[in-house]
């Protein structure tokens, strides 16, 4: 009887230690692999600004957009993207379309570019919700690509929707918001930030 619950203490307590080892995006990795897409969770709002000599590496992907093209990370070198992770039955990717829009549309001609990453949906749901909601910049397709949702496991969970990365001109993660956006005027004033840098 000792024998055995001293066995089970130590299968325990090596799960416990593997568990402590993981990334708190392994597991997502995992389910890119195999092709699952279960259980969205919904972010807190939490903005995050990243200091210049903390960033991390280049964000590198390429996707296949709603229209059929090809885009990738290398379409926007030398330029701070806005990344916005949404899917069309998201309650807060509908109400925070028009702000994503609008910040769009303010920030474009200073040099910002917009990419929506949508996680769930096929190109006909995707290119009705841009109409709906008069989206004007483009959106890739993540649904069953799992090159595509591996390139970003490291940066947000493609569970947590909606989700706007911002990337500096050298491609790094440069802010994050994980929830829906309040406002247009929060993501164009993280967008004018990163913009400023190094002018």
């Amino acid at each position: 009887m000792t024998r055995r619950i001293l066995a089970a203490l130590g299968v325990l307590a090596l799960a416990v230690g593997l568990a402590a080892c993981t990334g708190q995006n392994d597991d997502l990795a995992d389910t890119y692999r195999e092709g699952r897409n279960q259980g969205f969770i919904s972010g807190d709002g939490r903005i995050t600004e990243i200091p210049l000599d903390e960033r991390g590496d280049a964000v590198e992907f390429t996707g296949t957009a709603v229209d059929g093209s090809t885009i990738s990370s290398a379409d926007y070198a030398g330029e701070v993207l806005v990344l916005n992770f949404w899917y069309a039955q998201c309650g807060p990717c509908r109400a925070e379309a028009p702000f994503l829009q609008s910040a769009y549309t303010d920030t474009q001609s200073d040099g910002a570019e917009f990419l929506g990453i949508n996680i769930y949906d096929g190109p006909e749901q995707a290119a009705s919700f841009d109409e709906t909601y008069d989206i004007t910049y483009p959106s890739i397709l993540a649904r069953g690509d799992v090159d595509l949702k591996l390139a970003f496991a490291d940066w947000t969970s493609l569970q947590a929707a909606p989700t706007t990365l911002v990337l500096d001109r050298e491609g790094r993660v440069a802010a994050s918001l994980f929830g829906q956006l309040e406002s247009a005027s929060i993501l164009k004033t993280l967008v004018e930030d990163t913009l400023a840098e190094g002018q």
